[in-house]
Parts: C-alpha cells; structure tokens; sequence
C-alpha cells in the first residue's frame, strides 16, 4: 500500500512538471490542445490546472479556455540565481572583513521564520562561537535577524512572526513584539542593528542589511564578537566597514 502511495505521489509530481514545461513552450494552451499534447485525460488535467492555478504557478485568461504560467516561477527562479550569485560575490569580502576585524563574520537570508546562517568566516581569535553555515536563529532577537526585517513594514513584520514563540534567552531578549518593532525603528533610521547579548549571554554582535539590483533586502551581513572585546571606538568602525561592503555586495549583485 505504501509503495503504490508513493509511486502516485511520484506521478502526479511528474505530471505537474509536465504541464509547467508545456505551458512554458507555449504563450498559452486551451485543455483539450494541453491533455492531447500531454496524453492525459481532459478530467486530469482539469484537475491539475486548477490546483495549479490555486496556488499561483498558473493562470487562465478570462473566461477563456486558456491557461498560461504566471511570473511565480521566473520568481522562484530569480530568488535560487541570486543566492548563488550572492555567495559567490561575498565570499571574498568577507574574507576581507573577518582579516580586517579579527572577528566572525556571518551572511544570512531570511528562512521561514528564522534567519538561516548561509556562510561563516571564523574569528582569528581562539574563542569558538556555537554558530555554522546551515544554522537558524531567531529574528526577534538577533542583530542578522532585525537587518533582514528592516525594509518591512509593521505589518509585515507581525505576519513574519505571527506564529513565533517569543523565548527568553537572556535578560535582554525581546519579549514581544512592540519592544522589537520600537528597535525596529531604529535599525531603519540608523541603517544597521544591534545584538547587545539578546540571543547569547557574552555576545555581541552588529548586522547590516544587504539589498538587490531593486533596492529590496535580500541578505544580512554581521560581525560577531564578545563583550570584553567591544567598545564604543570598535562599534563606530565595524559599522562603516560593513555599510561599505554592504553596498559593494549591493553594486556587483
């Protein structure tokens, strides 16, 4: 029973592709043209047109028997081509920057309802972090994770974390959601964020946000350091090496 399930699943997941490759060959196809074309019956690709459509990788124009693809997959697409476009623009500066600061240097995405760690230079000193390429951590608490809210508007912001648990992990640590949109204000005016031991105790850390060709955050670039290391002189020149490398990550993109 089991495998006839999966092979089912296997099969209609062919069968979407299929009709995604098809449509793609064409401007627009009627049904009967897409289940001659395909070898399925009309009732099927009824079927699967119209979930398609439900979840917006398809669209049918007007009332016509028409079905064309919507600009969903050129999105999903774009979003894939940049992030391995961005990893192989920032690996070098943040080399550069980790030589520079002696510091942990991360680059993040946002990732469900998490900021997702998608590469980490070591700091030079002998003080390991719990941090690795792969990681989550959360948004509310974390300087990566409010330069990835920044651009959004509060609205957005409380949909992002509709469904989050704000945890106490310091005594510093958001507790909800108006302490952290009052921050959030302030990263946008100052053009960075803060960490000030919220996530981890001993642990600070600074994050800029990265944008696109059209202005829109698609990244978060942090140092990372501890608290007996940290001090007002420090902030102000870890704050303008990332802005500046940042923005160079921003012109190449």
């Amino acid at each position: 029973m089991d495998n006839l399930i999966q092979q089912d699943l296997v099969s209609s997941v062919q069968k979407v592709f299929t009709i995604l490759q098809a449509l793609g060959e064409r401007n627009e196809s009627g049904l009967s043209e897409l289940s001659k074309r395909l070898k399925m019956s009309k009732a099927s690709t009824y079927r699967f047109l119209q979930t398609m459509k439900s979840i917006g990788f398809v669209d049918q124009k007007g009332d016509a028997d028409k079905y064309v693809l919507t600009l969903k997959l050129f999105e999903l697409g774009s979003k894939a081509r940049e992030y391995t476009n961005l990893f192989d623009v920032v690996k070098d500066d943040m080399q550069e920057l980790a030589e520079a600061t002696k510091e942990a240097v991360h680059l993040g995405v946002l990732y469900e309802h998490s900021a997702l760690y998608l590469h980490k230079v070591d700091s030079s000193y002998h003080l390991e972090m719990h941090s690795r390429a792969g990681k989550r951590i959360p948004l509310y608490c974390s300087a990566m994770g409010k330069a990835l809210l920044s651009n959004m508007s509060t609205n957005e912001v409380i949909s992002q974390l509709a469904s989050v648990e704000y945890i106490r992990h310091t005594q510093n640590t958001h507790e909800n959601i108006e302490l952290l949109l009052k921050d959030l204000r302030q990263v946008k005016k100052q053009r960075y964020a803060e960490d000030n031991e919220e996530l981890e105790p001993g642990l600070i850390c600074i994050a800029v946000p990265v944008c696109n060709s059209m202005g829109a955050v698609i990244a978060a670039l942090s140092i990372s350091l501890p608290v007996f290391r940290f001090n007002e002189e420090n902030k102000s020149k870890y704050i303008n090496w990332l802005q500046a490398t940042a923005s160079n990550i921003s012109n190449r993109l």
